[in-house]
């Protein structure tokens, strides 16, 4: 991290805002004519036209020959320039370019491109590119341009340019996403801020801010340089790996190489989190702050005879019923002056509205609890499916979402009733190990919110299948779950209808069972009701058994025999494991078989450990007339470092040699029809 600092005295002020990285505009497109793009790209070698493997990337769909990124906040523009080979059919997807940006804020005004064959040939972009919408909101709308370079083959050299001119009230605060899919061979960043020595400008909030900031991730010894006399930025760069592409990566401001550009008042990191700190506090006490409205309710809430826990339960319950716009709609500021509905500033709004976004009815909950007379605390973190909070990166803006902490008999219980359908006690996924600020007793601190454990997390499958004498089944299923997967069912309901919802489960069930066998979803019990597990009903059907003679062979494991595994064709691994959650599987599967058949075999019992991580435990019992497979799988951790990933796949080899184990039948006397 460094800064370009400000003197004490501004030499002059800019009344400007921040620039989001990502742009907008009215889009004008300009093709520029072959002669142009020829004059202003760079020529082919005859090694690049000639190359059909790269040394330095094997394997290689494609590669980057060259790519740069200029931002120009004096002169009003930044560019984007890219030269792509292609090696394989694969790599000819590089062919279609999106670029997101944001609407009616800055101007495309020149899209340029080309695709050179490798006998030399030129082929123009001469088609118009397209402009979508990609998501709109009261303030803002994100679009994205998007054209497909010509004639691309296998071999081809794939070139593209665009400038967008910059709006002039805002400065801009680039992000450089320096790694790519394929392997880069030669990349170029350049930023030439607005704001010089002595100068400052105002931020969204109406700060001054005095001090341009830089965060770096990068491979050793690289480093972006600043040339003072002409405040540039500049990073070039060589043989640039591709980015980290791996099963069950974290997010990626953890891994990959990047730099990001921020504005700040702060002079050091400690500065800036006690400051930051401060200001957030004072922000969420505001709002939370219990006013006599709140009170009274909080009193018709809970009983004075109710201990600790009961009216923290009775208070989640309540907020949990109101509207959360976050799964339903926000209303228009036309519909709430219509309705008479003030803005939203404080906890008490929320109750009489009945109404607010997650973070405010998490807000709501802190303010009817000390209402209540209980100790809480709101805390909010980051997005954990987003992003890792980064201390280094001196901005609140990282901060997502709100939890609330609340001490029940002198111990901490981490809630979020921001989040529809989340039982008391628990909190959504990506809020667990999760940091941002809290309150506590001694102001605003940076804490980690705790993970969860695989006992709150279970996923269960209890399948009875009835076979025939030509190895078709029919039969049932019930999944019932806890924790993140029910969670997961539950919000997706409140927010498609039930005929979509029944589509994605069925995509779901059916990813893991065995080739030949159809799976259809009937429905959910206690959809509506968050404080029991939640079940599916699901209906099965095929053929399930492969006959050889007088043997008939069935999948011993019902539901793993064709789930994928992670890790288990991997090795090594370079980035850090993230499965989101700890969980545990239980699968109790009876199979009955058809008469006049008798088991050869089954599954072997298994019993695996990896102390303190994971454990594997499958047992089989066969009766008159069937067999009963039960597997149980733990896994007690959500997050692991690489220098543990040796342990991971090899306990994970096992586990998938484990799971292909089969039942053998014979057939014993003859069977009717045969």
């Amino acid at each position: 991290m460094f800064a370009q600092q400000a003197h004490s005295a501004p030499a002059r002020a800019r009344a400007v805002r921040l620039r989001p990285r990502l742009r907008g505009a009215l889009l004008l497109f300009a093709i520029a004519s072959p002669a142009l793009i020829h004059a202003q790209f760079q020529e082919p070698t005859s090694e690049e036209l000639k190359m059909t493997v790269d040394p330095k990337a094997p394997g290689a769909a494609a590669v980057y020959l060259y790519q740069e990124d200029v931002t120009d906040d004096v002169d009003l523009f930044q560019t984007y320039y890219e030269r792509i080979k292609v090696l394989t059919e694969k790599g000819k997807e590089l062919a279609t370019i999106q670029i997101p940006y944001r609407y009616g804020v800055d101007t495309v005004t020149d899209i340029q491109g080309r695709t050179i064959h490798a006998d030399g040939t030129i082929v123009p972009l001469t088609a118009k590119p397209a402009d979508l919408m990609d998501f709109k909101s009261k303030n803002s709308q994100l679009n994205i341009v998007t054209f497909t370079l010509p004639s691309v083959e296998v071999g081809s050299i794939l070139e593209y340019r665009l400038k967008i001119t910059l709006a002039d009230n805002r400065v801009s605060a680039p992000n450089w996403n320096i790694q790519k899919r394929y392997f880069v061979h030669k990349a170029h960043y350049s930023f030439h801020p607005l704001m010089t020595y002595g100068e400052y400008i105002t931020d969204s909030k109406g700060q001054n801010v005095t001090r341009l900031m830089c965060s770096a991730r990068l491979a050793p010894g690289a480093k972006v340089k600043y040339d003072s006399n002409k405040y540039l930025y500049s990073l070039d760069l060589t043989d640039i790996p591709a980015a980290p592409e791996e099963d069950w990566m974290p997010p990626q401001n953890t891994i990959g190489w990047r730099v990001g550009f921020y504005y700040t008042y702060a002079t050091s990191a400690t500065n800036f989190w006690e400051t930051a700190g401060k200001d957030w506090a004072k922000q969420a006490e505001r709002f939370t702050n219990p006013s006599s409205p709140l009170k009274a309710a909080a009193s018709q809430i809970v009983a004075a005879s109710d201990s600790e826990e009961q009216k923290a339960r009775k208070i989640y319950a309540e907020v949990m019923k109101l509207d959360n716009t976050r799964f339903s709609r926000k209303k228009s500021a036309a519909e709430r002056k219509a309705e008479k509905l003030r803005a939203i500033k404080s906890a008490d709004d929320v109750w009489t509205q009945q109404s607010g976004s997650e973070d405010e009815i998490a807000l709501l909950f802190v303010a009817l609890a000390r209402a209540a007379g209980l100790k809480v605390w709101p805390m909010q973190v980051v997005d954990r499916s987003r992003a890792f909070f980064e201390t280094r990166y001196l901005s609140s803006s990282q901060l997502d979402d709100y939890i609330a902490i609340v001490s029940l008999d002198g111990k901490e219980v981490y809630l979020d009733p921001g989040q529809k359908m989340c039982p008391f006690g628990s909190l959504n996924w990506k809020h667990t190990l999760a940091s941002g600020f809290r309150l506590s007793d001694s102001g605003a601190v940076i804490g980690t919110t705790p993970a969860g454990t695989y006992q709150s997390a279970v996923f269960q499958r209890v399948a009875s299948l009835n076979i025939d004498e030509q190895g078709n089944v029919q039969g049932t299923a019930r999944i019932v779950m806890t924790g993140p997967d029910a969670l997961y069912w539950r919000q997706l309901a409140l927010e498609n209808d039930s005929e979509e919802v029944k589509k994605q489960f069925n995509e779901e069930i059916r990813a893991y069972l065995p080739d030949g066998i159809q799976a259809e979803f009937d429905h959910f019990l206690s959809l509506d009701d968050y404080t029991v597990n939640l079940m599916a009903l699901v209906k099965i059907s095929g053929s399930l058994a492969t006959a050889t003679g007088k043997h008939f062979f069935l999948p011993g494991l019902f539901f793993e025999s064709r789930a994928r595994k992670p890790f288990v064709a991997q090795a090594p691994r370079l980035t850090p494991i993230d499965l989101h959650y700890a969980r545990m599987e239980q699968d109790d599967v009876n199979y009955h078989l058809p008469s006049g058949f008798t088991v050869q075999s089954a599954p072997n019992s298994a019993d695996l450990s990896w102390p303190a991580h994971a454990s594997l435990k499958i047992d089989s019992t066969v009766n008159n007339g069937s067999v009963e497979v039960i597997r149980t799988f733990a896994r007690n951790f959500a997050m692991l470092d690489p220098k543990d990933y040796n342990d991971l796949h090899d306990f994970y080899l096992k586990l998938a040699t484990a799971d292909q184990q089969q039942i053998v039948l014979t057939r014993s006397t003859a069977v009717k029809g045969n």
